[in-house]
């Protein structure tokens, strides 16, 4: 799946991933390949992605949403 995470100054990361890991705000959650659509609001926390190579990436943010559409993850985060 094609993944965008971006923050309002810079893109964190775009690539292809095989599993996203984030802190929704009811609790975390796992996004895998071809998951049904999504939108959810995020809370503090860690977005945990594992890219196709299987290396793991962590990305710590201060709230955001994520969007699952169509195997395209979007996730707007702010840092801090």
């Amino acid at each position: 799946m094609k993944v965008y995470i971006l923050t309002p100054e810079k893109t964190l990361y775009e690539g292809e991933a095989k599993a996203i890991i984030v802190p929704g705000t009811h609790g975390q959650f796992e996004v895998l390949d071809r998951h049904a659509p999504i939108v959810s609001s995020l809370t503090k926390g860690s977005v945990q992605l594992t890219d196709e190579k299987g290396q793991k990436h962590d990305f710590p943010i201060s709230k955001g949403f994520i969007e699952v559409m169509q195997n395209e993850v979007n996730v707007l985060v702010r840092q801090g």
